[in-house]
């Protein structure tokens, strides 16, 4: 998609001719065999595919002159290379968090376009339902095409403005590769490793703006505990239960220097506070050494500076263990979660350790109609057959 729009001038263009590429496919690899280079068969071919739809839609002048002058630049017998796929990819993200689209419709169209989630999970990472993103999505491309958004990296100047939207869809592709919606495994490798790679241009691209240092500090920490957050089955492994010994030591230090180095800046951001926080759950050798009250204040900043429900539930599991799991529970009910599997996950747990079964049961209830992915289902099914039926 990235090096498509580059080459064809734009986002519906790209996406039509990736489409009749990837059937073309389907329809020749069978019989002639994978070709030695499948991604640069398939960039050749909906290349040839998008010009050929140019001509045929072609109504203006300046249309048939765009037709002709990819035909004469790229001409079909001659290999087309994936192109340097970083900055394609880099320029794609910066044109869809155009600041002509709003907020939400910059994240999620990048979200679709570059970080690979389908509707339903963009959906669910903006809590609202699958219709509702599926339009803005299809408003967000006809915003890029009526408005002649054109397809570059925006200059220097521009690039602070819109950093905010692109961290944003990073993160994003992390906490769905961190845990996935749906699916047969907890962890999707591929868009973890994908979200970091970016973190890390990002960084290289903006090394002075210490929120991109942060996210990509937050996605090294998390990305640490990986190894022991599942067993070897694959089933789910709290924070609390991980064996520290199988954290990745050097994932753990590259995160824990980039955290200092945004304190030494001492100009605070949600990304840093949340790396901050998980810095603070490394340095506990176990889950008892977990220094609380410093999660706690660090929470605190991170609610002053996004304060959304979401962090406030996370709060909550922090002030659960500083001051007690009945006043957390009061801070949960209040929060207006109820489409949120987290909120009814942590709530359940909070009924569970007080010894309010029944009302934990109905509350893990609620979190298994949400929950799509199969590890996560198990291991709240596994918890709500420890509090007993209703």
């Amino acid at each position: 998609m990235a090096v498509l729009t580059r080459v064809l001038g734009g986002i519906d263009a790209a996406e039509d001719a990736v489409q009749e590429a990837f059937a073309a496919a389907l329809t020749t690899w069978p019989r002639t065999g994978m070709p030695p280079s499948p991604p640069g068969w398939v960039i050749t071919t909906a290349r040839n595919k998008g010009i050929d739809r140019l001509r045929r839609e072609a109504t203006r002048e300046d249309r048939q002159a765009r037709a002709a002058l990819l035909d004469a630049q790229l001409q079909p017998e001659e290999p087309t290379k994936e192109g340097p796929v970083r900055d394609d990819r880099l320029r794609l993200l910066f044109t869809c968090c155009h600041p002509a689209l709003s907020r939400a419709a910059q994240v999620a169209l990048t979200l679709r376009l570059l970080g690979g989630l389908t509707t339903a999970e963009i959906a669910r990472a903006f809590l609202v339902p699958e219709p509702t993103m599926a339009q803005r999505l299809v408003r967000a491309k006809a915003k890029i095409r009526d408005a002649g958004i054109p397809y570059r990296v925006p200059r220097e100047a521009d690039l602070p403005d819109r950093l905010r939207a692109v961290l944003a869809v990073v993160y994003l592709v992390y906490n769905e590769g961190w845990s996935a919606s749906s699916g047969a495994e907890l962890v999707r490798e591929d868009l973890c490793a994908e979200a970091i790679r970016l973190g890390r241009l990002l960084v290289e691209l903006m090394p002075d703006e210490p929120e991109a240092v942060g996210l990509l500090a937050l996605m090294l920490l998390l990305e640490s505990r990986r190894p022991a957050r599942t067993t070897p089955e694959g089933d789910l492994v709290l924070l609390a239960d991980q064996d520290r010994g199988r954290w990745d030591g050097a994932l753990v230090a590259e995160g824990q220097q980039l955290v200092r180095q945004c304190l030494r800046r001492d100009r605070p951001g949600p990304y840093q506070v949340q790396a901050a926080i998980n810095a603070v759950h490394s340095d506990a050798a176990t889950e008892a050494d977990t220094d609380w009250r410093q999660v706690l204040a660090l929470y605190d900043l991170l609610l002053a500076l996004s304060p959304t429900p979401v962090v406030a539930l996370h709060r909550a599991v922090a002030l659960a263990e500083v001051e007690g799991l009945a006043p957390a529970l009061e801070v949960v009910d209040e929060l207006d979660l109820g489409g949120y599997l987290v909120f009814h996950a942590v709530r359940a747990d909070l009924l569970r350790r007080l010894g309010r079964r029944d009302e934990a049961a109905a509350a893990y209830d609620a979190a298994l109609v949400l929950a799509g992915n199969a590890r996560e289902r198990a291991f709240l099914e596994h918890r709500r057959g420890e509090v007993g039926a209703t």
